[in-house]
């Protein structure tokens, strides 16, 4: 996946029905999926994501809740929206727990 040619969606498409399901890269791993965004809650400025992290097929994934601002949101050749974010695994793993 060559992430950085792709398109950035516009503000208008950082929605829940675009968003949602999206798969969530970090920055040295280009080529691997760091976690999945569950739900989007708020909307405008203070909208906020909830990413899966670890665990195996959605067993024992954690929840982290993060700005929308800390994610680059980009659609692939095929139409599919993914994520990208400065942070590691490691560092997202490393974040609270989003209490539901």
């Amino acid at each position: 996946m060559t992430q950085p040619m792709h398109p950035q969606l516009p503000a208008v498409e950082l929605n829940a029905a675009n968003l949602e399901g999206a798969q969530v890269y970090g920055p040295a791993e280009a080529e691997h999926n760091i976690g999945q965004i569950s739900h989007v809650q708020g909307t405008g400025p203070n909208t906020r994501v909830v990413v899966d992290v670890g665990g195996f097929l959605g067993i024992g994934a954690k929840h982290v809740a993060l700005d929308l601002a800390q994610l680059d949101f980009r659609r692939d050749d095929s139409g599919t929206v993914y994520a990208r974010t400065a942070l590691s695994k490691d560092e997202l793993e490393d974040l609270p727990e989003h209490q539901q």
